[in-house]
């Protein structure tokens, strides 16, 4: 099944990714950029820490 918006992102991706030759930094760079000169809220939240895995029955998990 082809969905024309996911081929639209998809075909802008690649373009922006080579435009900067695949360097991720140059990439997130331009997109930073792109964010500020857009003039919508930036939201930030804090990282969801992960705890310790714990077994189906809500047990710490053992490392082996």
């Amino acid at each position: 099944m082809n969905d024309p918006i996911v081929e639209e992102v998809r075909r802008y991706r690649m373009e922006h990714t080579r435009k900067f030759g695949g360097d991720l930094f140059r990439i997130c760079e331009d997109l930073r950029r792109l964010q500020q000169e857009s003039g919508c809220e930036i939201v930030r939240r804090p990282p969801k820490l992960i705890g310790p895995k714990k077994t189906i029955d809500g047990a710490p998990k053992e490392d082996s």
